[in-house]
């Protein structure tokens, strides 16, 4: 497999390091440029508004976002291996000022400090980690007002939605498929998931 590059914006056709083996799975650049293609046609866009990578691996959606006009990113990643090479990324591109990078458990978020407009949560797949993740974003005040989620899952993944969300849009491509989130306008983070 080769590299990831960025697709569009200021970084386009950048390459970024993967870590070798397994961990890293980069979302195909198809998936990528279709998650994109949505999420710049409704509100609030891409420019100026802080996105969250969840299960940020290389940091190729991430960095996308930045090169297509995110003001800010914040990027969760468990592995301290796979986090020193998205670290690695993010100074290849000089966007280390733009960026914050923790080094966690995305199930077990801390409070934010920053609510995002936009979430990308890509667990490994068939894991079950995306309904205890979105739990998380709620419970740490990370959504901000109508923010977007984006869920990347296998494409016949089961997937159970909080009801703090709605499905707003479902594609599937090849061994993926996208679920898009609404995010209800006000979210009670003391509610029962």
């Amino acid at each position: 497999m080769s590299p990831p590059r960025i697709i569009a914006g200021r970084h386009r056709g950048r390459r970024l390091e993967v870590p070798a083996g397994t961990l890293v799975r980069p979302s195909a650049e198809r998936l990528r440029e279709a998650v994109f293609s949505m999420l710049e046609h409704r509100p609030p866009g891409i420019g100026g508004v802080c996105f969250l990578d969840l299960f940020a691996g290389s940091g190729a959606i991430g960095l996308e976002a930045l090169s297509r006009g995110a003001g800010k990113l914040v990027a969760v990643e468990a592995d301290r291996g796979v986090a020193a090479a998205l670290r690695r990324n993010l100074a290849k591109l000089g966007e280390s000022d733009r960026a914050r990078l923790l080094i966690g458990d995305a199930t077990r978020l801390p409070r934010a400090t920053d609510p995002a407009d936009i979430v990308y949560l890509d667990p490994p797949y068939e894991s079950g980690l995306a309904a205890p993740a979105m739990a998380s974003l709620v419970a740490g005040g990370w959504l901000a007002p109508g923010a977007l989620v984006v869920v990347e899952l296998a494409a016949r993944e089961g997937f159970e939605l909080s009801p703090n969300f709605t499905v707003s849009d479902t594609r599937r491509y090849g061994a993926g498929r996208i679920v898009l989130l609404e995010v209800a306008l006000t979210l009670d983070s003391t509610a029962e998931q």
